[in-house]
C-alpha cells in the first residue's frame, strides 16, 4: 500500500526538529483542541480540530486551521458543541481531515489544556486509518500552569482554587469567545499561553524542556 503524501511529509518533518535546548521563542506551537463524541478516545470520535499557531509571543492568526469532520451518530454529544446535525452529516471524512491536519501541524509543538485526551483520540483515529501515531513533542498549560503556581509565580494574595481553562481565563482576564467550540478554545487557550510564556521566562523556564516538564504532585 503507497504512503500517502502527507503521511510522507510529515515524517520528514522530524528530520530536524526542536529538541530539549530548543528556546521557546524559536519555537512554533500549534495551540490545539479538539471536540469529541465523548471522553474515551478508544471508541468516540473526533467532532472539530482546531488550532493555531504561536511563534516568538506572538499568535499568528494566518496559520491555523479549522475542519469538521462528518458524524452520522450520537448525534446529541455533536449537538452540544453548536454544530447542526446537518453540518455534522456533511463535514470531511475522518481520513481526509487527518491528513490535512497533518499537513498543517508538521514538527510543531503541540499546546493545549490536558492536552492528553486530544492527543489520545488523534492516535486511535491516526491508527485505524494510517497505522500511525503523533510524533510531536506536547506542552499541558495545566502542566506549565501548576509548575509555576509551585514557584510562586501568581503571588500570593489569592491563591489559584481552580485550575480549569475557565479559571485561567479569568485570571489573565481573557473574555471567552466561541467556548466549547475547537477553534474558540484554542484560540482562548492560546491567548491563555501567551501569559504563561511570559511568567515562564522570568522563572527560568525558558527552553522546550522547561515548559514541557510534566508536572508531578509532591507526595
Amino acid at each position: 500500500m503507497s504512503v500517502p503524501a502527507e503521511i510522507g511529509r510529515y515524517r520528514a518533518a522530524f528530520a530536524e526538529t526542536w529538541n530539549d535546548a530548543t528556546p521557546w521563542d524559536e519555537i512554533r506551537f500549534v495551540v490545539l483542541d479538539c471536540e469529541t463524541t465523548g471522553l474515551d478516545p478508544r471508541t468516540d470520535r473526533l467532532i472539530t480540530i482546531g488550532a493555531i499557531v504561536v511563534r516568538n509571543g506572538e499568535i499568528v492568526l494566518d496559520d491555523s486551521f479549522e475542519t469538521l469532520l462528518k458524524i452520522d451518530y450520537n448525534l446529541s454529544a455533536v449537538t452540544v458543541h453548536g454544530i447542526t446535525r446537518d453540518q455534522a452529516r456533511e463535514g470531511e471524512d475522518e481520513p481526509d481531515a487527518l491528513r490535512a491536519f497533518l499537513d498543517y501541524l508538521g514538527d510543531g509543538v503541540i499546546v493545549g489544556h490536558h492536552i492528553g485526551h486530544d492527543i489520545a483520540t488523534l492516535d486511535v483515529a491516526l491508527e485505524r486509518h494510517f497505522g500511525i501515531s503523533l510524533r510531536n513533542r506536547w506542552i499541558d498549560t495545566m502542566d506549565l500552569t501548576l509548575h509555576l503556581e509551585k514557584a510562586g509565580a501568581f503571588g500570593e494574595e489569592e491563591p489559584l482554587t481552580s485550575f480549569s481553562l475557565d479559571a485561567l481565563c479569568r485570571l489573565f482576564e481573557v473574555t471567552p469567545h466561541d467556548r466549547h467550540t475547537a477553534p474558540g478554545d484554542a484560540l482562548l487557550t492560546a491567548l491563555v499561553f501567551l501569559k504563561l510564556l511570559r511568567l515562564a521566562k522570568r522563572h527560568g523556564r525558558t527552553d522546550l524542556a522547561g515548559l514541557s516538564e510534566r508536572f508531578t504532585p509532591p507526595g
